[in-house]
């Protein structure tokens, strides 16, 4: 091989182990357990969008299937949910739900004292068979407790990139509105379980 020829194989492979180590040094996948707090925590104000969607398409409802109901990120994108609700008058109350999200984002999530906010887009599959699923079982509506799960993946682009499947279980309080209208009760969700990205599955600890 000549000099010259050798020279331009040389820069060729050095170009391309930068290019690939740039790749690798700008990876912002779920690599710990705080990293998969914050994968929830930007999800943390659509669980209680999706809890304001159920009652809606309960209302809405001639059966336990709801009519899809949906809501705008605080900063871009939809959330739709879909799924069955309990009917009747009972004070308690089950939700089976699917999240479709399109380039959801609620903006920039404060994560905790001292901590630079994260901000996070999510997307999910277009096919609602296989969306997240949110599960709620409420009790004694509308000053009561609840108990649920968040199970499916989402992909997730901003200050963490990739898939992440969320294996959750929730527990807090809910209390009236003001308005006749259901929420959670700040500072009583608990939500524990896993966070899977790529090869890793990390531990989830968030109170909300």
């Amino acid at each position: 091989m000549s000099p010259s020829i050798s020279r331009v194989v040389t820069a060729v492979a050095c170009s391309l182990f930068l290019s690939a180590s740039l790749t690798a040094c700008g990876d912002d996948e779920i690599s710990s357990d705080e990293q998969a707090r914050r994968a929830y925590l930007g999800l943390d104000k659509s669980v209680s969008k999706a809890l304001q969607l159920g009652f809606s398409g309960f209302n809405a409802a001639s059966s336990a299937n709801i009519p899809a109901q949906s809501a705008s990120g605080d900063e871009t994108g939809t959330l739709v949910i879909t799924g069955q609700v309990d009917q009747g008058s009972s004070a308690n109350k089950g939700m089976r739900l699917r999240e479709g999200m399109t380039s959801y984002s609620d903006g920039e999530i404060d994560v905790g004292e001292d901590e630079d906010p994260v901000n996070i887009t999510y997307a999910s599959t277009t096919d609602q068979t296989a969306q997240p699923e949110l599960t709620l079982q409420l009790r004694n509506i509308p000053n009561g407790t609840f108990t649920g799960t968040l199970v499916g993946t989402f992909q997730m682009t901003g200050d963490l990139e990739g898939d992440v499947t969320l294996n959750l279980n929730l527990t807090g309080e809910i209390e009236d509105d003001g308005t006749g209208n259901v929420q959670r009760k700040a500072g009583s969700t608990r939500v524990t379980g896993t966070a899977t990205s790529g090869d890793g599955t990390y531990n989830v600890d968030v109170t909300r």
